[in-house]
């Protein structure tokens, strides 16, 4: 069951300024993304990592489930889509990249679990064959990372942070392969190759 706050919608007037992206970000370099690359930016919210692919020539749609965040990213002239990670609206194989930066922690409807054991299978499903998936979560190894989950939690936020290995097995069971992991300051970036039927885990 969804809670009566939307802490999204309440900070979305103040997102960008409390949460700001490194100048040289290295998402641009994991992303690879060229003139024409198309990339479904889920948990996009104001458009703030979007905009970067949307500048390098990159076809970007942000989806978001608080309104209040899309209407920011709408402002910035991205396209924008309401929906939850669980049930994408896009058909299969509609995009080169999916992207989810900082937002993996936050899919809890209607649980955490559910929404967690879904996402990687609908995340993988809108990629086209041999696309790849790209999540930035923050490294729960780490004091910092604790620290923001212990404050989620003391804000009703539903969040459920899943340790890096966890959340590569999650992708990995459901199709996709890990070909690149790294460490960015107290987050953790992971690339995944949407593996085609038939193919095998090394």
């Amino acid at each position: 069951m969804r809670l009566p706050i939307n802490h999204f919608d309440l900070l979305a007037r103040h997102y960008d300024r409390l949460f700001r992206r490194p100048t040289d970000d290295p998402l641009v370099r994991l992303v690879a993304a060229h003139d024409g690359t198309s990339i479904l930016d889920v948990g996009g919210g104001t458009g703030r990592t979007a905009r970067m692919f949307r500048n390098a020539g990159a076809w970007v749609v942000v989806c978001d489930s608080s309104l209040q965040m899309l209407r920011h990213a709408a402002e910035r002239d991205l396209p924008v889509v309401c929906a939850d990670v669980t049930h994408l609206p896009f058909a299969d194989e509609a995009f080169d990249r999916a992207l989810v930066v900082d937002a993996f922690h936050h899919f809890a409807y209607p649980t955490p679990e559910l929404a967690q054991a879904l996402a990687p299978i609908e995340l993988l499903r809108i990629l086209e064959r041999d696309g790849r998936l790209i999540i930035e979560e923050p490294d729960v190894g780490r004091w910092q990372a604790r620290l923001v989950a212990v404050a989620e939690w003391a804000l009703f936020m539903g969040s459920r942070f899943l340790a890096a290995e966890a959340l590569v097995d999650r992708v990995e069971h459901v199709g996709g392969r890990c070909v690149h992991l790294e460490v960015l300051g107290f987050s953790v970036a992971m690339v995944f190759r949407k593996m085609a039927p038939g193919d095998q885990q090394p």
